[in-house]
């Protein structure tokens, strides 16, 4: 029978390879002792595939294919890494008292001899890729697992103890201490996983490590309590910080090559009743290279903005919360009109990314270099383009306002829920509104959406309350809406990436003469829209149109309820733009 032959003479059968190239492989195999179909892989003659299928036939046991498995990460847990990397193997999934692997070599009678006896369960075999194997235990176990096999801890073992630990750091060099091991894994990681913060925090009785990906928080494996101190010290000097200081925050930073690309690391500390926490905030250089459009500029928006930013003086505003994005569009807008003719000063808190041909300050105010000082001072070295991180009280916001009536490019950011109240923000901070309406020349609000999936995007319908919310029922049947339904490439997420959504208010002659008589801010957005000016929510719905986000992420970070406040004669604005989106 068929089911009977050895695994060479069924490869031979099915045409992968010659009778030749079999003889080939097995004197290599009784050389080296290594099994016959690594042999033959390393020698090119059959692929992986191949290999799997014909032990899946061979033996009758069923082939799986990882790459479309979500595989429960409390199943993974019940083998330790240092097993499932020892064997090449990982369990995928647990009925009752039974437990399946996917091996790359399921006649390994020792290997389930021991996952035997370490789960006390039940094993059923399939056969899998090794490297599929090999991915799925890189991406599926923990940092506390990596850590434990680093320091040759097994789990059966008692937990090792501070004393212990410094003991066994102290002993090894800072280079090879498990330590610095864990800590470039917990980074390395991250920016693998696109994560744009770490957050490591103390608990009572343990450590918890989360990162944040596309704006959200996600939570993953950490090492032992035990380990806090030693994890935290070591973060601490590689960002020369003060190691002894635990009862105030701590700012600092430093930089770690994560597989051939540069990547800038700003560490803060803050004491908490149960220890130091520490946020790592990875700030990859591979997100200057983009352009407004990858921004998430629509070409209307995108052909104002650069028609303001290219005006000789004047003061241009950035607007959103925290994490909205601004200062990707600061930093691109400066590499925009950077060039070798002008001269271009920021003053930022804190400093994120180093710029070429740009003379970048960092605040401190500790020794009195706070925003309005450091201005001044810069005025006198005669700027053609200041760039100022924040705008957050009377002084800074009256200096930056002088330096665009003499003849200055400001660019600056505040935090204002949409682009024309940052215009009566000024106002209210005391600057006149002759002054506001003279030095501004546009103002951006911007927020980031996640975005769907583009390999498992579908279209489908949202729910009647959701609709509602967004004031589309009447207008959902002329609409298409999309979502991702979750795949191996987004994690099962069903959302990968950002993307931003903008809106833009070009301060016109009419504009700059309504707010010298200190017209109301309705009265503002009404002749804004009359311009040209979309909220935030319209122009996102755009967005929605294309199948890049979900009506739902949409709702999450933008509003519709300015609608409410404004005259009937902008509801029917705003009813016409809806109108030309569908």
């Amino acid at each position: 029978m068929a089911t009977k032959k050895k695994i060479g003479d069924l490869l031979v059968e099915r045409g992968y390879i010659t009778a030749a190239q079999l003889e080939e492989g097995l004197e290599a195999q009784s050389a080296t002792g290594r099994r016959l179909g690594e042999v033959l892989i390393e020698k090119g003659f059959i692929t992986e595939d191949q290999l799997t299928e014909t032990v899946s036939e061979r033996l009758g046991i069923p082939r799986i294919s990882l790459a479309q498995m979500v595989i429960d990460p409390h199943v993974v847990q019940t083998v330790t890494v240092d097993v499932a990397r020892r064997y090449t193997l990982i369990p995928i999934f647990e009925i009752g008292n039974t437990l399946t692997l996917a091996m790359a070599d399921p006649l390994n009678i020792i290997a389930i001899d021991e996952v035997k006896y370490l789960t006390g369960r039940e094993v059923k075999r399939s056969v899998a890729n090794p490297s599929e194997i090999k991915k799925a235990i890189d991406e599926c176990y923990s940092v506390a697992d990596s850590l434990r096999q680093m320091i040759d801890v097994d789990p059966r073992k008692p937990v090792v103890t501070p004393d212990s630990l410094e003991s066994k750091v102290s002993e090894a060099q800072e280079t090879e201490s498990p330590v610095v091991k864990l800590v470039n894994l917990i980074i390395s990681k991250a920016v693998k996983d696109r994560a744009t913060d770490v957050h490591i925090e103390p608990d009572e009785t343990q450590m918890r490590i989360r990162y944040r990906i596309d704006g959200v928080m996600r939570e993953e494996a950490a090492p032992p309590k035990s380990m806090q101190s030693e994890l935290v010290s070591r973060i601490k000097v590689a960002a020369d910080l003060d190691v002894s200081e635990k009862r105030l925050p701590q700012d600092g930073r430093f930089a770690l090559t994560v597989e051939g690309i540069a990547v800038d690391l700003r560490v803060s500390t803050l004491p908490t009743i149960h220890g130091e926490k520490i946020v790592i905030r990875i700030l990859d250089r591979r997100n200057l290279m983009l352009n407004f459009g990858q921004l998430g500029f629509d070409k209307n928006v995108e052909q104002s903005w650069e028609n303001v930013i290219g005006k000789p003086e004047g003061l241009i505003l950035i607007t959103g919360p925290t994490s909205s994005g601004k200062t990707s569009t600061l930093y691109t807008t400066l590499q925009e009109i950077n060039s070798i003719e002008k001269n271009i000063v920021t003053v930022e808190d804190p400093v994120e990314y180093s710029l070429p041909l740009i003379n970048q300050i960092q605040v401190n105010e500790k020794a009195g270099l706070d925003f309005p000082t450091t201005l001044r001072s810069m005025l006198r070295q005669n700027p053609d383009v200041i760039m100022i991180g924040e705008i957050r009280d009377m002084e800074t916001a009256r200096m930056a306002v002088r330096s665009a009536l003499t003849g200055h490019v400001v660019f600056s950011t505040m935090h204002t829920n949409d682009a024309p109240s940052a215009i009566t923000r000024l106002v209210d901070m005391g600057i006149e509104s002759y002054l506001v309406s003279s030095a501004v020349n546009g103002v951006l609000a911007q927020r980031l959406v996640r975005t769907n999936c583009p390999e498992c995007r579908d279209s489908y319908r949202p729910s009647d309350l959701v609709l509602e919310r967004a004031g589309l029922a009447s207008k959902a049947d002329n609409m298409t809406f999309s979502r991702g339904v979750g795949c191996p490439n987004c994690k099962n997420t069903g959302l990968k990436g950002l993307t931003g959504v903008f809106e833009f208010v070009e301060i016109t002659s009419r504009l700059q003469d309504m707010i010298m008589a200190g017209e109301s801010l309705n009265r503002v957005r009404e002749e804004a829209r009359r311009g040209g000016y979309r909220p935030l929510f319209e122009a996102g719905l755009d967005k929605v149109q294309d199948g890049s986000i979900m009506l739902e992420e949409l709702l999450k970070e933008t509003s519709t309820g300015e609608e409410s406040e404004i005259s009937p004669t902008a509801r029917e604005i705003t009813g016409a733009a809806y109108a030309d989106t569908v």
